[in-house]
Formats: structure tokens, sequence, C-alpha cells
């Protein structure tokens, strides 16, 4: 059935065996061959070591991609950042291009509700922080998505406790992001915040997202669907076809140079509903859904959970 785009994998746990990074007959392009989706963790460092010596210096991010063909997704899998991927690989990353690392964000974040007491509104922001408002929001989304990315944050962090303390729970009302920028938001008890009445004549959108054009969090399968256009290339599937039967989807990736391999995919908006579907588990190869709910999800399935991918993609950059 279709659905909604997001997220991250919870693949096969038995990964096949998988090649060493070696270069091709152009000496401009490195590969790692696999059998398997993702490569290793010592294969993303094995090519930025291959990638650094043809180069004399440690690859930017967008050099890597171009020579190895590894997209943004495949790397963020094993490093926090693209510059820890290159520290871990025992180089020096070109601090020129260093992207500002979430944590530093957040931090600040947290210094400026300290003096305010409340959360900032983004003008307020703009004036009082060390960062510009538009690199959080290239980072974390919409304005009004930061409080709920530093709740995650903060939650292992015993000396934010106080910054926690002083923003809405998350049973509260979300704060919008009209009030958030015209400062009229001040955090309520849970008694006084109101809760609308939907209206039966017209459209419920997701929470707010604002990825690559897609304003809203996917509500159904057929926004699943949608997202996984958006991303497909990225994850490294090639789309062959869409069907309304079962399975979604056939699509192609690459399991070595020059070798394509067909998969059979299954789009829903949340994993368990393959199972409540009543779908053959040996019809399907991959499940893809916006969030990933099915705790007892066969091994044989792969599973991608297109709302863990989008937290990568979006707080990346070129």
């Amino acid at each position: 059935m279709l659905g909604a785009i997001g997220g991250a994998f919870s693949g096969r746990k038995g990964q096949s065996s998988r090649s060493c990074v070696t270069p091709t007959n152009s000496p401009q392009f490195l590969y790692v061959e696999v059998e398997g989706l993702l490569p290793t963790k010592e294969e993303v460092t094995a090519a930025i070591l291959s990638a650094s010596k043809d180069l004399g210096r440690a690859p930017s991010r967008a050099e890597f991609k171009a020579q190895t063909g590894m997209t943004e997704y495949q790397i963020l899998q094993h490093f926090k950042s693209w510059t820890d991927a290159v520290e871990s690989a025992g180089l020096e990353p070109d601090r020129a291009r260093v992207r500002i690392e979430d944590d530093a964000l957040l931090e600040d974040w947290a210094r400026v509700v300290r003096e305010q007491r409340h959360i900032p509104t983004r003008e307020y922001y703009r004036k009082q922080g060390k960062f510009s408002p538009g690199v959080f929001e290239k980072h974390f989304g919409p304005w009004t998505s930061i409080p709920k990315a530093f709740r995650n944050f903060a939650a292992s962090r015993p000396e934010l406790t106080d910054v926690l303390a002083l923003l809405p729970s998350e049973k509260q009302q979300t704060a919008t992001s009209t009030e958030l920028e015209n400062g009229t938001y001040r955090r309520t008890d849970s008694h006084d915040a109101k809760r609308y009445t939907s209206l039966p004549d017209r459209a419920t959108y997701g929470n707010p997202i604002d990825f690559r054009g897609l304003r809203h969090e996917p509500v159904n399968e057929n926004g699943v669907v949608f997202l996984f256009g958006m991303v497909a290339r990225e994850l490294g599937y090639l789309v062959e076809a869409v069907q309304s039967g079962f399975p979604d989807c056939e699509a192609k990736r690459q399991v070595g140079p020059g070798r394509w391999q067909r998969v059979r995919i299954e789009f829903e908006f949340e994993s368990r509903n393959f199972r409540d579907h009543g779908h053959k588990v040996d019809g399907c190869d991959v499940i893809v859904c916006w969030r990933h709910n099915w705790e007892e999800c066969p091994e044989s399935l792969e599973v991608v959970e297109l709302l863990s991918v989008l937290r990568n993609l979006a707080g990346s950059e070129e």
C-alpha cells in the first residue's frame, strides 16, 4: 500500500560479507564494493584515507561523495558528522568548511533560554545568540522544532535539567510559529493548554518539518511514498515501478561496481502495518515506513524508517 517518506535503517541483522575499498580503473573514482546495502565503518574510513592520498589532504564532504559514490546517509550511520568521520580516519578536517555541530547550537540556545526564562523568539535569538536562526533551521527544521530537539539532546545531561524545566512538557500545547515569532509565547500549565476541535470539512497536517519543500510530516502511506521518492537516490535506490498491488514498488540498488540487484519494497506509514495488512514476508525485501514500531519484525525484512533518515539528512550541509 502507498504512504509517506522518512528514515533510518533497522535493516537485516546478518549483513553479507564485503570486500575492501579498492580503486577502479579510474584513479579519480573510488568505490566500496558491497554485497549488502550499507558500507561498514571500516570501509568508510578506508575510503576517506584513499581519497586523501589522491588529493594530498583530507577530502571535503562533496569531494568524498563524488569520488566514492557513497551517500550522506551511509556516512552518518557510523559517524556523528563528516568532521567526526575525517578525524576518526586520523586526518585534520578543513576547518574553513566545517559545519557547526548540533551540540554547539543547542548549548547556546539553552544559554538564551536560561537568560530569558522561556523559549526565545526567532528574532530575540538573532540578537542575543551566537549563531544565525537560519543555521538552526537547517539543522533541526522550523524554529518551533528546536524544543523537541533540545529535549532529546538534554535527556542525558543533568546540567541542563534547569533548562528543561523552563520548557512546556510534550503533553502541553505546542507553541505556534506565530507565537514564537511575535514574542507572545509563554509556557502554560497543562490545564491551561487548549486543544482545538478538528473541523470536519478540511484536511489535517502532520508536524511542520520544511524538508526540501515538504512542509509537514507524512500522516499516511501516500506521504511515505512521496518522501521516499525525494530521498531514494541518496539511500542508494533506483525506482523501476510503483503499483497498487503487493509489493508496492520494484527498485534496484547497487551491490558492486557495475552490478545492481532488484529489491521488492512495501510502503507503510508504520512498519507494523505490514503485519496488520496480512502481507507475506517472503514476498517483500524492504519495508519503507515513516515510523518503525514493529519490534517482532522478522530479521529477513529490512526496514527503512524515514523519520530517522530525515533527521540525518536535514542536518547535513554540502
